[in-house]
């Protein structure tokens, strides 16, 4: 049944208060327009383009872009520009309960599956937290590590992570690398690491922080450039040989495809 005009009125007097006018909009209101611009661009815009789609003047979109890159919500490569690292470590801790609570049966799953321990890691400033773990009994005398922050240098979660930002975006990491005394260049280096697990998905550690214990890890990626976790397979460096690795390969890329199907909102249906 068509609305009346008293209806009409109301839902026309919500959207003035709810979306001001552009010719109204606050430095906050302008300031997030090119924020969400950014993040929900195909491909990453240049300023023209920014300026253009949340109605600014070039110059006043620019000042407005040199205060957002200063503060972490925007990244600059060349003439365009990327989500920051401010939006990716917001994202993660709002998500973070959230987050566990849908992954939980992901991980358990794996775990249950494989016999050896699973963890949710999250990026931040420095690394990785890890936010969830499932640890089998006959595993109790492997750390957890849970709500404990992990270097990039030291874990496969944190470098599956860090490998699936863009370059731009990983200076910190590599910022903490090096002040711990890691080498950046290098067939060793961490340069090298991240090269080799962009290039192959998949952080393999054996022995670097625990020489007992061996991990592998996939970092979650619904949108390009911007991990949202990583599942990260953890057990004895004994049971995780050459062989075995290619069958955990495969079984973690299931739960990371069944992850990613989950938070784009396809549901269980379409992932599996």
């Amino acid at each position: 049944m068509p609305g009346t005009a008293a209806d009409s009125g109301s839902r026309a007097a919500r959207t003035a208060v709810e979306e001001p006018p552009r010719a109204a909009r606050t430095a906050v209101d302008k300031a997030l327009d090119l924020v969400e611009a950014v993040g929900r661009a195909a491909r990453p815009p240049r300023l023209t383009d920014l300026a253009d789609e949340v109605g600014l003047h070039r110059a006043t979109a620019y000042r407005i872009l040199l205060d957002l890159v200063r503060r972490g919500w925007v990244l600059r490569a060349d003439d365009r520009y990327l989500p920051g690292t401010a939006v990716l470590l917001l994202s993660a801790r709002a998500t973070h309960n959230s987050l566990a609570s849908l992954a939980r049966p992901v991980l358990t799953e794996l775990s249950g599956h494989t016999g050896l321990m699973v963890n949710l890691q999250v990026l931040e400033r420095a690394g990785s937290r890890v936010v969830d773990v499932i640890r089998p009994d006959r595993l109790a005398m492997i750390s957890t590590l849970l709500g404990e922050a992990l270097p990039v240098h030291r874990f496969a979660g944190p470098l599956a992570l860090v490998a699936a930002l863009p370059p731009e975006a990983r200076g910190p990491y590599l910022d903490a690398a090096r002040e711990a005394g890691h080498p950046l260049d290098g067939d060793g280096g961490l340069l090298a690491d991240l090269g080799r697990v962009e290039a192959d998905g998949f952080a393999v550690e054996h022995g670097r922080n625990d020489r007992f214990v061996a991990s592998v890890s996939r970092a979650v990626v619904p949108v390009a450039g911007a991990p949202v976790c990583a599942v990260t397979i953890v057990g004895p460096d004994a049971e995780i040989d050459a062989a075995r690795l290619r069958r955990l390969r495969d079984d973690l890329a299931s739960a990371v495809d069944t992850l990613t199907s989950l938070l784009s909102g396809a549901g269980p249906e379409a992932a599996a």
